[in-house]
């Protein structure tokens, strides 16, 4: 299997899961940042989301107009993300809560609208 197809189908369920678990019981997003707070969790998210997003980009960094460069920016963003949560935590934490209480709406329908998208590529579901 194409590895692009591999982390459409991937990150495309991931993204949907998470919009529908967020969905369900929104009280979790505020647990997620007050566990940042905690030194222990936020390093073990750094460390995570610096391995995943490394992952992501050793084995998908293609830069070309389609849904691959979605998938390469997930990897990208990853990896700052959990470099900055490594680096400077409580200037990250403070930064994606603010963003996350400021657009909430916003990010989170566009990860359900990303996911579609990356899980309609994969399987062909809609040809467009």
């Amino acid at each position: 299997m194409d590895s692009s197809i591999f982390l459409a189908k991937f990150w495309g369920w991931y993204l949907l899961i998470f919009f529908f678990i967020l969905s369900v019981n929104p009280k979790r997003i505020k647990q997620v940042f007050d566990d940042l707070y905690d030194q222990k969790f936020l390093i073990i998210t750094a460390f995570i989301a610096i391995v995943v997003g490394l992952l992501n980009i050793i084995f998908h960094n293609i830069w070309e107009p389609s849904y691959k460069l979605i998938i390469t920016l997930i990897g990208w963003t990853s990896l700052f993300i959990g470099l900055a949560l490594f680096s400077f935590p409580k200037k990250t934490v403070s930064f994606l809560a603010l963003t996350n209480i400021k657009l909430v709406q916003v990010i989170y329908t566009l990860l359900f609208f990303l996911g579609i998208y990356l899980l309609n590529t994969a399987y062909g579901i809609v040809l467009m």
